[in-house]
């Protein structure tokens, strides 16, 4: 093994210009493809941070209460009996907690903005407010310092609201200020509550813009319902990856409770009212959802870039493939006497395809590693220069306010191996040939 590396890494050196400019072309492609799964992985781990903070847990217990056939309400009865289901059916749970959801319009003096309406108890709120920050003045108020006003901990106090920069910087509010919340009720009226704003957190993607919280106590009131009611029961994990497995295991304790359970459909509860209110059934079900359900309207997002991600990188493989046989077909060239000369001293056919496959992957593993190790550190670089993002579009698409990405090692792994593969693959085929040559004909070639 050794003897074949310094082989391989000899003959690397004796072709420098080509080794020199074909190494830089897969180092350019592993330092694209790992930046490219550095955004991926950011965009995605950023969407189940902003979903199971803002609005679902990593399996979410929901349903559909209705009083007439033609409507439809996200209310849960009998919400201590379902915690107590869900708390023996998931003991590994790392929380549980229930929220009233519903939807208002948001009015201040300057403006007014549509959003949904969370109602919380804050003593169960722990992971959520741990989530957030204060936002600076800076960031919702034009000249704004960058001091933090209120506290998450006023929450507590009745008649309060949290809400985002984005939407303090469009309704022109500041800590201190009064909004006005107006929801409909289930008999069709308006109901109205002024609400002062205690904290301002910073926004956490852009599906902040569309959530504020209140005490529970308010959304019961707003709506007129019981406190046995409530709206979403979120299950949270240490894994998130075992939330289908979750999901079925408590479809199946409900079931065995009596509830009537809906057949799981990937979307957000708020995207289900109307095929809801065209069935005809009457009273509760429940509705079964993990946070990639609840978030499913923007997963087009990941989706796209992935899509995007595969193409560039699979154009830009064929070019290095391409350049590797290239490659591969002149060194054979170059080295058929040496070829013919190892062959008639006795090695064999497996030796000869072993030496040019070496090579390839030496190359494959030098150049992408180098490429790497670029783009980990432009990487590491970005994420310590906090540079804040100005543009609408690109903050709604990387879902945070400052360019940061992820960076993990099993993506570096993972684009080492796969670029050394890619090389040592397109070497097969011109090591292959080599291999073949008789040595008689490759002496009278290589003369």
């Amino acid at each position: 093994m050794l003897t074949m590396l310094n082989i391989a890494f000899r003959n690397l050196l004796q072709a420098k210009r080509r080794t020199i400019l074909l190494g830089l072309a897969v180092a350019i492609v592993a330092t694209l493809f790992l930046f490219l799964r550095a955004v991926s992985s950011s965009i995605s781990e950023r969407m189940i941070e902003s979903a199971t903070t803002l609005s679902a847990g990593h399996v979410n217990v929901g349903g559909f209460f209705k009083i007439r056939k033609k409507a439809s309400s996200p209310i849960l009865a009998e919400r201590t009996k379902l915690r107590g289901i869900v708390a023996k059916t998931v003991p590994e749970a790392e929380g549980i907690i229930d929220r009233h959801r519903g939807w208002g319009r948001v009015i201040s003096p300057a403006s007014s903005i549509n959003a949904g309406v969370n109602g919380i108890n804050y003593d169960e709120e722990g992971r959520f407010f741990k989530s957030l920050r204060l936002a600076k003045e800076s960031e919702y108020k034009k000249d704004g310092s960058d001091q933090t006003f209120g506290s998450f901990e006023d929450m507590q106090k009745p008649n309060t609201a949290l809400i985002f920069a984005s939407q303090a910087k469009k309704l022109e509010l500041r800590v201190g200020d009064t909004l006005t919340l107006v929801t409909e009720a289930s008999g069709g009226q308006d109901n109205t509550v002024d609400l002062q704003v205690a904290a301002i957190a910073s926004d956490v993607g852009f599906m902040s813009n569309w959530s504020i919280f209140t005490q529970r106590q308010v959304v019961l009131d707003l709506y007129d319902v019981g406190p046995e009611t409530t709206g979403v029961v979120m299950v949270y994990l240490k894994e998130a990856d075992k939330a289908n497995e979750v999901m079925e295991r408590l479809r199946k304790a409900f079931k065995e409770n009596g509830y009537e359970v809906m057949d799981h459909d990937p979307n957000p509860f708020f995207m289900k009212f109307e095929k809801v209110a065209g069935e005809d059934w009457l009273g509760q079900k429940l509705d079964l959802t993990i946070w990639s359900d609840e978030i499913s309207f923007v997963l087009w997002i990941t989706d796209a870039l992935n899509y995007i991600s595969a193409i560039v990188i699979t154009l830009l493989a064929v070019i290095i493939i391409g350049g590797i046989m290239n490659s591969m077909w002149m060194s054979v060239r170059e080295r058929t006497k040496e070829i013919g000369t190892m062959r008639a001293i006795g090695a064999q056919r497996g030796f000869i395809l072993q030496m040019f496959v070496f090579e390839a992957l030496m190359l494959g593993l030098l150049a992408s590693g180098l490429g790497i190790l670029f783009g980990s550190l432009v990487i590491l670089v970005i994420n310590s220069l906090n540079i804040p993002i100005t543009n609408d579009g690109i903050r709604l698409f990387m879902m945070t306010n400052t360019l940061k990405f992820s960076l993990h090692p099993g993506q570096i792994i993972s684009t080492l191996i796969l670029f050394a593969a890619i090389t040592g693959l397109a070497a097969l085929y011109p090591a292959y040939k080599a291999a073949r040559l008789r040595p008689v004909e490759a002496l009278m070639q290589g003369k």
